[in-house]
């Protein structure tokens, strides 16, 4: 059990959403279901939606209070937040911030404004457990969730609640979303780690908490995974661009695999140009298969395989950010599906 937030806090839940007819009804109820004695004020921001997500929202009105559908001409995610807090926020103190495609447990909501009310925190952050459901979905989440695949990240691993510098969004003070400006609409992809940043800029503290959390579908597909990640790996460098920083460990090292990539193609004058990238490309399977002896995972090699997707292609769009050098068409992070 935890305890009572104050009762006269006021929250903003938005919804970034696009095509989430499959899902948006069940989200809506769940939150309406557990949403206690507490004010909350629901904004689904619709980024276009064919599928009937809309006329879906709209039908639920009348079942749920305090529910609003809100057009976000612009698609994108951090657009879908913005408008929300312009048009909504005032009077409001937090702001919750829900992935249309995502699950949580029941008392999310509940817990993350505790969390605020306990630490004094701006910004609370979760971790995301990541589980998927075909083969390569499920190989997918077992990357992910290791540090084959997310480097260690605490967000993606989990941890024991602790101060941090970045992490999956879920709530923030409005107060402080609104002094930095809210998030940067330039950017499609990473524009929470560049909203933190900001943040802890501006002096305001961001809380990772280890009470609760969100479960994450991965990409299905190769294709989808390898676009995916291309665009992190923009986004990521156009961040340390902005703020002039220097990329950490677990980041600068995928950093090495389009080069190392590059360089093997200069074994048809010596073998050993292609030693680096076999190497990486035995630690990888290694530890693929360790995984599937050391955690009895039959889906560890398979897991190796999607994670040097994941690699190759964060590094590949990482310089051709870098380097200023226009990419394939990659989609812009939409109202779907957000991971950092």
């Amino acid at each position: 059990m935890i305890s009572r937030p104050l009762p006269d806090m006021k929250a903003l839940i938005v919804i970034p959403c696009l095509n989430e007819a499959a899902n948006i009804a069940r989200l809506l109820r769940q939150l309406t279901d557990s949403r206690g004695n507490m004010n909350f004020l629901i904004v689904v921001a619709d980024g276009g939606s064919t599928d009937g997500t809309r006329e879906i929202v709209s039908d639920l009105k009348g079942e749920i209070p305090d529910l609003v559908l809100l057009d976000n001409p612009k698609r994108l995610q951090s657009a879908a937040v913005n408008l929300a807090v312009e048009g909504y926020g005032e009077g409001r103190d937090y702001l919750i911030r829900i992935d249309a495609h995502g699950d949580y447990p029941t008392d999310f909501c509940q817990v993350l404004l505790q969390e605020a009310v306990d630490t004094g925190a701006d910004s609370i952050v979760v971790a995301m457990d990541t589980i998927g459901f075909g083969a390569f979905q499920k190989a997918t989440a077992v990357a992910q969730n290791s540090k084959l695949g997310n480097g260690g990240s605490k967000h993606r691993s989990g941890a024991a609640g602790q101060w941090v510098d970045h992490g999956h969004h879920a709530l923030m003070r409005i107060a402080a979303f609104r002094t930095v400006a809210g998030y940067d609409e330039s950017f499609s992809h990473n524009e929470d780690a560049e909203l933190d940043f900001r943040l802890r800029k501006a002096g305001f503290r961001i809380w990772m908490t280890g009470k609760t959390y969100m479960i994450y579908y991965p990409r299905s597909s190769a294709g989808k995974l390898f676009r995916q990640y291309l665009g992190y790996g923009r986004g990521r460098a156009r961040n340390l661009i902005k703020h002039r920083a220097i990329p950490k460990l677990r980041q600068a090292l995928p950093l090495a695999v389009v080069p190392v990539a590059i360089g093997a193609c200069l074994a048809v004058l010596h073998w050993s140009a292609a030693i680096p990238f076999l190497l990486w490309a035995a630690a990888c399977l290694g530890y693929g298969f360790w995984i599937a002896i050391g955690q009895r995972n039959a889906y560890g090699p398979l897991a190796a395989i999607s994670a040097m997707i994941m690699h190759f292609a964060w590094s590949a769009g990482f310089w051709l950010e870098l380097l200023r050098i226009p990419s394939l068409r990659i989609p812009s992070r939409r109202t779907t599906g957000w991971a950092s």
